[in-house]
């Protein structure tokens, strides 16, 4: 089973596919296609149990089981009544069917998502072992389904919860920035565990606690569980083999200091019970602070701020007096440090008075942002310092 390639593909927020394509390298995967939203790889069932628990970037890994062309939903359902399901899993496990699509000439979606499942629950009962129910909150199974104008692709979601959900949060408290998104900032950032880090808005802590396990090389899937996990093919020993190689690779402590402060004292309360959660507690330094208040904790440095850009959580007019003052409190105490600012607001690059060296494009989920970088130089002069390098 695990000499035999399979195809794969990683769906990432957009606009971290090339820092996706990076890490998936790093990760041993040996061939890759980089696409918009996400990249596709061929591998062994090893490598894909590795990279589901050692992603930072990925939102999902997808096991591709099946293509096939199409003209109309009657060839959908026969493409999806041809593959393998009893293969994979049991009618006694509920599944979930997701279809999406990109210049795909059929009418509703919704109704290509009924007939998959009737073709998958077809195939069970034609093979006698009764059909398995749907579940649309906590499948068992997720399948996927992606049409563009002449193909559909089937695949089986390996991760099963998305890879974001790391299994640190706390109950239902929902961060404005996924795990994901905040690990791809910081290597977009150049930030390397060596050097000294500060989220000065941290909110709940997810930059500053995605920092730490990378500074700790401490697995991000080390805590979950995960879909293929479910699967008839799953290689129980193999798996729990991977996950001791993994453990083993944990560094003590992070070489460089991590700082984060909020205002807020409840979010504050939360970062710290996030990072016991994940056990780097004693890797951030973690307090209650206004953001203009600081000082810089070292001579350079990384920031990584994140602030509530009106379609959050402030008011246009608090945010307009807000920027200019957040330019000047980088000028006067944040010489010799690089700044990375995560932003939908459009304003704040006119507003902040200073001169961006670099404006990223993301989406933060289906919110299009710019994630700016401004070099702090004494006096506020505009060269370019040090090239971060790529971590």
């Amino acid at each position: 089973m695990d000499s035999t390639k399979h195809r794969f593909f990683a769906p990432c927020p957009r606009g971290l596919e090339g820092v996706l394509e990076e890490e998936l390298h790093r990760l041993g995967v040996p061939t890759m296609t980089k696409t918009e939203g996400g990249v596709g790889f061929s591998a062994s069932w090893s490598t894909m149990y590795w990279v589901n628990l050692n992603t930072h970037i990925a939102s999902r890994v997808l096991w591709e089981v099946g293509q096939s062309p199409y003209k109309t939903e009657r060839d959908v359902y026969h493409a999806a009544y041809t593959l393998a399901w009893p293969d994979w899993f049991t009618p006694a496990q509920t599944i979930k069917v997701k279809v999406s699509a990109r210049r795909c000439p059929l009418p509703s979606l919704d109704f290509l998502t009924l007939r998959i499942k009737d073709a998958v629950c077809d195939k069970f009962a034609k093979a006698k072992q009764g059909r398995p129910n749907v579940d649309t909150e906590r499948p068992d199974i997720k399948l996927d389904a992606f049409l563009d104008q002449n193909t559909v692709t089937f695949y089986v979601d390996t991760s099963g919860e998305p890879l974001f959900k790391r299994g640190h949060r706390i109950g239902s408290i929902e961060a404005p920035l996924r795990e994901n998104l905040a690990a791809g900032i910081l290597r977009l950032a150049g930030w390397t565990a060596n050097d000294v880090l500060l989220d000065p808005m941290c909110g709940s802590g997810t930059i500053p606690l995605e920092a730490a396990l990378m500074a700790r090389q401490i697995a991000p899937g080390i805590s979950r569980n995960f879909g293929f996990e479910r699967l008839l093919l799953h290689n129980a020993p193999l798996w729990n083999h991977l996950r001791e190689s993994a453990q083993a690779k944990h560094v003590a402590q992070v070489p460089s200091t991590i700082y984060a402060s909020d205002r807020d004292p409840a979010m504050v309360k939360v970062a710290q019970r996030m990072f016991q959660g994940a056990g780097v507690t004693g890797d951030v330094r973690l307090k209650q602070s206004d953001i203009l208040d600081l000082e810089a904790p070292a001579d350079t440095g990384v920031m990584i701020i994140n602030p509530p850009y009106g379609v959050r959580l402030s008011r246009a007019d608090e945010l307009e007096s807000f920027y200019p003052k957040l330019g000047d409190w980088l000028k006067q105490r944040f010489a010799g440090w690089r700044a990375y600012v995560l932003t939908g607001d459009a304003r704040l690059s006119k507003l902040i008075g200073l001169t961006p060296s670099k404006r990223i494009p993301l989406f933060n989920g289906a919110l299009e942002c710019r994630l700016y970088e401004f070099v702090i130089v004494q006096g506020g002069a505009r060269r370019r310092l040090t090239k971060p390098t790529q971590a």
